[in-house]
């Protein structure tokens, strides 16, 4: 079996959703492409071409499932004859149990198992660590944030999967948001020079925030008139006091040597947001497998 040149399109409305970002798709081509190569020797030698298959996805771990719908379109991309035809809503939690049915050609199937268990396995991992994350911060007032620390290419989908799991993202790149960090500062000649200069350039949907370590910093962001401050390394007693500098005049992002483990307490200081760069660059991976019925 060689690689199609272009995918045909899903037919899951979640999957057509996804695959509508131009990245996404030539993501998942270039995935088929590593993995299929120019054929898959051991499937076109020992499955004949017309043979028919039934197989399932089994989720053989505790977490939340995410990536179905990019399933979907891995295995769609490779042969559209292939149905995949989910039996569990995307985002829901179980531990070991079947996730989705699979119908069509057995080469095929075959032929995209691995590509297919690799998105779902990866954004499942990345989806359980949002849902702990969200649980971590429920009835605090706070919101957990995603970052950029993303695999490379990867970006839409593990922001997807951050979702998924009831986190939320923070800017998707740099073009989608003013973020003032330590070194924008240091190259603008200070907190308020750079608020300055990026409250005039800022289109009006855009919030300016930057980055501060400290109660001056914070006040000088305050009186430069930045809409958010990001609290950078600070312990939560660090937190506490600058939410009480604040006295909410900006909204406060908590960020820096947050983990699972403290993330609840660092909620509880009264912070708006904390954003964790663990949710996408430290997650693991859910196991699932294939099975041909």
């Amino acid at each position: 079996m060689t690689m199609p040149a272009t995918l045909p399109p899903a037919t899951d409305p979640a999957a057509l959703a996804l695959g509508q970002h131009a990245g996404t798709r030539e993501l998942i081509r270039l995935a088929l492409a590593e993995d299929v190569g120019r054929g898959d020797l051991t499937t076109e030698a020992t499955v004949a071409p017309d043979a028919v298959a039934t197989a399932e996805i089994r989720q053989k771990a505790p977490g939340v499932v995410c990536g179905l719908p990019v399933a979907q379109l891995v295995l769609a991309g490779l042969d559209p004859r292939v149905r995949a035809i989910p039996l569990v809503e995307e985002g829901s939690w179980g531990e070991r149990r079947v996730v989705a049915r699979l119908e069509g050609p057995a080469g095929s199937l075959l032929s995209g198992e691995r590509t297919a268990l690799n998105f779902l396995q990866r954004l499942s991992g990345v989806a359980s660590a949002s849902r702990r994350a969200a649980e971590a911060v429920a009835g605090t007032g706070a919101t957990v944030l995603d970052t950029r620390k993303t695999t490379p290419g990867h970006r839409v989908l593990e922001k997807y999967a951050v979702r998924v799991g009831g986190g939320r993202n923070h800017r998707a790149g740099l073009d989608d948001g003013i973020l003032i960090k330590e070194n924008h500062i240091r190259a603008a000649g200070g907190i308020g020079p750079a608020v300055a200069a990026a409250k005039r350039r800022a289109a009006p949907m855009h919030l300016v925030e930057v980055e501060v370590t400290d109660l001056a910093g914070l006040d000088e962001a305050i009186a430069a008139g930045a809409d958010v401050v990001l609290v950078d390394n600070a312990d939560p007693a660090g937190l506490r006091a600058a939410v009480e500098r604040a006295a909410g005049r900006v909204r406060l992002e908590a960020s820096g040597g947050v983990t699972l483990a403290n993330l609840s307490e660092v909620a509880r200081t009264g912070v708006d947001y904390v954003s964790l760069g663990a949710l996408t660059h430290s997650a693991g991976a859910i196991d699932f497998s294939i099975i041909i019925l």
